[in-house]
């Protein structure tokens, strides 16, 4: 129920007003003495939240008395806090159709109900009702517009409804408590969520307890494994929840409440992997986490941003959606409201940034909706700026609380957690279709291992996405420090530079145009071994570009140049020779000639940048060394190549 209509706290208006009444000498509209005494005895019971007596009270009065005008309303009232709304909706219409004199809050009350409940025509039709009375208050008077128009704008979406066929996951990741879906990795292999499941039985004061904690289902195939609980030392004997995990799999961040360590009543924590073993929990600490309530973690797929919901002060509202930046010195920055955009007077909550680090999905009680929390989708707009919020449509949000989605890598597939009918258990995890307008940017992703291509040892190397236009890392990891497990993501739209390093290795080089609609790189598996720094090792500059048979660089190749920059000033006694080379097209002179050009013209560009001219050696070898096939033109631009090639160490 919207924020603005929770009809049990501002309502309760009849017991205040049959005691005005009394006050008064006001009657009530029954004279039956036997439904009057049962009034006033409900009245007492509801008073002492006896709401069953209440309403065995109620029913009798109304047995002696079917025209008894506020014991429909009282019903009505006891029946809100039952919270059986639409009984209470009967109850309130009844009270109206005894045609005898009640307060017109009756309408706004009914109006707020029937609003709650999905009734958008009749709570509109209530709410006018209410505003034809001229002693109305100003600011209920400005609640009954906003209900008009929230009903308007609801039948507005369910006059166009978006598509949505949702699939329960199944017994395998549902089970017959509440599960909660977290977040799905990149290659879709692995769903990690959280189960809130019984630990005690008992009635009365020894009510059920139950403790939440985390799961894990892999998928082999099209089958997902039996969800196992994680474990410490992420899961304790306390509750845990909200958990989102890295895209390489190496970070996760979750939050949990009252712990001695924390800083306000929930706070965010971090672990990282170690081969297939995480690391005890640290709280980020007093920057990120604050007096308040901090929770429902998000991470970006640039490896270094965390979103997150908090009621700190400083925001917009009760609850609001924040960022905060890791630095390179491995502080995480104060965090930053996301705006007027985002954030509304009342919650917002459950940010899920999509691996395109573009699109953000949340959950709002503010923005226009359905009722309650609605899900809502924005993209960025600029370096720190949002969008204006979408929602997503009905019958994806309806006037029950739509709270937590996630999106797949590639943006075709939703997933969310509801007790919709016909499920395992309470809530469960659902999965469906996303249609295209709400759809992020797709992206995929290139995993595998790195190791040293001589000994076969694993490797902990660091990776760097650039994009090739603006300069930027898009994308950093490092592979895992055990196993050399890497995954990077390779969001579309863009041209990119991907780094692989080391101390003490050649880095390695790789490019990805994703520019053009139908671009997109197919996930793939690859194994990358890095070469020691020794005499004779090369490596193949793929982001290195020229316009064909010219020898001027093109800006893009900045962004390979630069790492070699840094990587010569990084070993100062490194020699290198520059290499050029070519396809079969064109005679041998010219190809030798244009080779060595090329090479000539990255020499210069690290001389302009302070290399020493005695540490390199430029030389163009034609055509003479071909790699590859020039029969073809994949061949043939594998052969169009710039090499660097240690030759002093």
């Amino acid at each position: 129920m919207n924020a603005a209509f929770r009809v049990v706290i501002a309502l309760l208006l009849l017991v205040p007003w049959v005691q005005q009444g009394r006050a008064q000498g006001v009657p009530l509209s029954t004279t039956n003495k036997t439904a009057e005494k049962r009034f006033h005895e409900a009245i007492d019971h509801f008073q002492a939240k006896r709401s069953d007596l209440a309403l065995e009270n109620l029913q009798r009065a109304l047995s002696a008395d079917r025209s008894f005008t506020e014991a429909y309303i009282l019903m009505g009232d006891v029946l809100c806090d039952l919270q059986e709304y639409e009984q209470a909706i009967s109850a309130y219409q009844s009270a109206i159709n005894t045609g005898k004199p009640f307060s017109p809050m009756l309408y706004y009350v009914l109006a707020s109900v029937q609003l709650s409940q999905g009734f958008f025509t009749d709570a509109k039709f209530n709410f006018q009702r209410f505003l034809e009375n001229a002693q109305t208050p100003e600011n209920v008077r400005q609640q009954a517009e906003k209900g008009i128009q929230m009903g308007e704008y609801a039948l507005g979406l369910m006059t166009h409804p978006v598509a949505f066929e949702p699939v329960n996951l199944g017994d395998s990741i549902n089970s017959p408590y509440d599960d909660y879906m977290n977040i799905i990795t990149a290659d879709e292999t692995t769903i990690y969520l959280t189960r809130k499941r019984p630990i005690g039985e008992g009635d009365g004061e020894q009510r059920k307890m139950y403790q939440e904690d985390f799961f894990l289902s892999t998928r082999k195939d099209s089958a997902w494994s039996a969800a196992i609980i994680m474990g410490p030392p992420v899961n304790t004997n306390s509750n845990e929840g909200a958990l989102t995990v890295s895209p390489d799999g190496n970070f996760l961040f979750f939050a949990a409440c009252d712990r001695e360590d924390g800083y306000g009543s929930c706070d965010l924590y971090w672990a990282k992997r170690s081969g297939d073993q995480w690391s005890i929990p640290q709280n980020l600490g007093p920057v990120v986490n604050s007096p308040q309530w901090d929770s429902q973690p998000s991470f970006s797929s640039d490896g270094k941003t965390l979103y997150f919901a908090s009621k700190r002060p400083g925001g917009k509202g009760s609850s609001d959606l924040w960022k905060t930046t890791l630095n390179p010195d491995g502080q995480w920055s104060v965090p930053v409201n996301l705006g007027d955009s985002v954030n509304t007077p009342a919650e917002e909550m459950s940010p899920f940034i999509h691996a395109d680090d573009q699109t953000l999905y949340f959950a709002s009680r503010g923005h226009p909706g359905m009722g309650g929390f609605d899900l809502y989708f924005t993209r960025k707009n600029g370096a720190n700026g949002w969008k204006h919020s979408v929602n997503l449509g009905y019958p994806i949000n309806t006037v029950a609380n739509e709270i937590t989605l996630t999106v797949n890598a590639l943006g075709n597939t939703a997933y969310i957690s509801s007790d919709m009918k016909g499920g395992k258990g309470k809530q469960d995890i659902y999965s469906f279709p996303l249609y295209p307008s709400a759809q992020p940017l797709p992206v995929t992703y290139l995993k595998g291992r790195v190791f040293d291509i001589d000994t076969g040892e694993k490797l902990e190397a660091a990776f760097e996405l650039i994009d090739l236009e603006t300069r930027v890392i898009a994308v950093e990891s490092k592979a895992n420090p055990v196993t050399g497990e890497f995954l990077v993501l390779l969001p579309s739209g863009k041209d990119y530079a991907l780094n692989v390093s080391k101390p003490g290795y050649l880095f390695y080089s790789e490019h990805f145009s994703l520019k053009e609609e139908d671009s997109l790189f197919k996930p793939e598996d690859r194994n990358i071994g890095l070469k020691r720094i020794k005499t004779g090792e090369s490596v193949v500059l793929k982001n290195i570009f020229f316009e064909t048979g010219q020898y001027t660089l093109k800006e893009a190749s900045t962004v390979e140049l630069e790492k070699l920059e840094t990587y010569m000033k990084t070993n100062p006694s490194l020699k290198i020779e520059i290499g050029g080379h070519t396809d079969n097209v064109g005679g041998l002179e010219y190809n030798m000639e244009l080779s060595a050009n090329r090479a000539n013209a990255v020499c210069v560009w690290l001389t302009g940048r302070g290399i020493d001219p005695e540490r390199l050696t430029c030389k163009g070898y034609g055509m003479s060394r071909p790699v590859a096939s020039n029969e073809t033109e994949e061949g043939r631009a594998m052969n169009r190549r710039t090499e660097f090639k240690i030759t002093g160490n």
